[in-house]
Order: structure tokens, then sequence, then C-alpha cells
């Protein structure tokens, strides 16, 4: 058996059964990797900017297709009414609060639209609430460019339990900033100024994303190659098997020729 497992003949047989093994495994893989790929979030296309109040509406909620637009924005800033957002890291998607504490501001100032409406922008981010960039507020018209945000729940960060100092919030919450800016008209959601006001650091407000849709055909074909895979290990066995009882067959017939000879 072990010669015959052996022979030549054999022997290219498990080679090329290996070599088959491995390719039909490997596109196997493959193929389960586009699977689990098309399934995972992905930024969508970045459209064009557009005027800011197109897309923040007064009173309603954002929709989730405009979370991350580009937004444009043209008033003047109400350097009374700013606001900082204490606990904040320079990126819209770490955690804010007591995980964050002492680790910087938002700067957030309302810009007038030519509507009348207030916009919450976010103008930057400081380490220190005294840095002097805080106060260096453009008193002219300005065109702001940035990301549009949603607004984030009063809830949704740990709160200093001793509270803040007058002049900081804990989040960007319309309804919270309805109150403190009494008597104003403030739309929903805040933008993330791209660039930064003045000498403010860059908050990081990254492009729409999209949910991924699971690509079933994928998987399927990752399965057609791991039978593949199967089958040749069978037709393998079935081959080394014929080739062993054949071998087995002709010596056990070779003594009777002998002896007729």
């Amino acid at each position: 058996m072990l010669r015959t497992l052996l022979s030549p003949r054999v022997m290219g047989l498990h080679l090329l059964t290996i070599g088959v093994l491995v390719a039909f495994i490997l596109l196997g893989r493959w193929q389960l990797g586009v699977f689990q790929d098309s399934g995972k979030p992905h930024a969508s296309s970045d459209p064009e900017p557009v005027a800011v109040g197109t897309l923040a509406p007064m009173g309603a909620q954002l929709t989730g297709e405009v979370v991350g637009r580009r937004v444009t924005a043209e008033g003047f800033y109400e350097s009374g009414r700013q606001l900082l957002v204490a606990d904040r890291r320079a990126d819209v998607d770490a955690p804010g609060g007591n995980v964050s504490r002492d680790h910087g501001y938002w700067v957030l100032t309302p810009l007038k639209l030519d509507d009348g409406t207030l916009m919450p922008v976010v103008r930057g981010w400081v380490a220190k609430a005294d840095d002097p960039a805080v106060a260096a507020v453009p008193e002219s018209r300005v065109s702001v460019a940035g990301r549009l945000r949603p607004q984030q729940g009063t809830d949704s960060v740990q709160r200093r339990a001793e509270g803040l100092p007058a002049g900081q919030v804990q989040t960007v919450s319309t309804g919270e900033l309805v109150n403190l800016w009494a008597g104003q008209k403030v739309r929903t959601g805040y933008v993330v100024a791209q660039p930064p006001s003045g000498s403010l650091t860059q908050v990081k407000a990254d492009p729409p994303v999209v949910g991924g849709t699971l690509t079933w055909r994928n998987l399927a074909y990752a399965a057609n190659w791991w039978i593949f895979a199967g089958f040749a290990v069978f037709m393998w066995f079935h081959f080394v098997r014929d080739a062993v009882r054949a071998d087995r067959d002709r010596g056990k017939s070779s003594p009777e020729m002998v002896l007729e000879g």
C-alpha cells in the first residue's frame, strides 16, 4: 500500500489535490470576506455643500441621511450668547461628560442667519476655558462652512455632580439651547465649522456614513467553493483507493502467472 501511495502517478494526484484544496479554500475565504465587508458601515458619497437652512429644520429632528452633510451658513455671530461645551475632545464622536473630564471645550456660538433664526456652530476646540481664542469672535458678517450634526440628548453623558460654571453646558441640546437663548428661534442640530474659526483647534467631524447591505450571494459563493473542496477530497480518496486495490490485485495474480509458466 505504501509503495502505491508513493508511486509517481499517485504522488502527482496528491500534489494536484493539495493545489486544488488550497485554491478552493482561499477562494471561499475571499468570498466570505466580501460578504462580511458588505455589512459594514461605509462612507457615502459626499455631496456638494448646501445652505444649512435646507437641512436643519425648526422644531423637528434631523433625518439620518443629512447627518454629516456639508453645509454653508451666512450671518453674524452673537458673541453674547456664546457657550462652552465642557469635557469634550476635539472629535464629535469621542465620548463627553466625566469620561472626558478636563480634556477641553467646544466653543459653541450661535450664528444669526438672514431669516433671524439661530444656528448653533461649534467654531472649534480649546484646552482651557480661559484661552484667548474663545473671546476672538468675528464681529463682521461671516460665511461658515462645516458639517451638520444632530442635537445631543441632555442625558447622553454623565454629568458633573457639582454642576458647571455659568456659560458652560455638557451637551449641544436644542431643547436646552432654546431655554438658554430665550426668545430666539433655534434650528435643530449644530454645525461643526471646517475650517475652525480663528486660532481655535479643528473639531473632527466625519462625512456621512451609511449602513452596509449584506450580499448573501457572496456567502453562497463561499459555500460553493468549500463544497468543491470537499468533493475534491472525495474524488482523491476514491482514486487512491482504486489505485491501491488495483496494485493489490496485480500482486495476488502475479504468483499464479508464474506457476502457469
